[in-house]
């Protein structure tokens, strides 16, 4: 079982960035309104999924 083909690396590494994206919402942007905080973690979700495409070769 190659470590970047399995399936529990990359449930483990979707589990990581989710509990960061909530810590960040609660955490990094008080007081920012809320439409830009939407934006910039869209953004950072982007530029994740894109690395992740990019390493898998699709």
């Amino acid at each position: 079982m190659s470590i970047p083909s399995s399936w529990f690396y990359w449930a483990v590494l979707s589990a990581v960035f989710a509990a960061l994206t909530a810590i960040f919402a609660k955490v990094g942007i008080q007081g920012i309104d809320s439409d830009l905080a939407t934006l910039v973690r869209t953004a950072v979700i982007i530029v994740v999924l894109s690395a992740f495409v990019w390493f898998t070769g699709k």
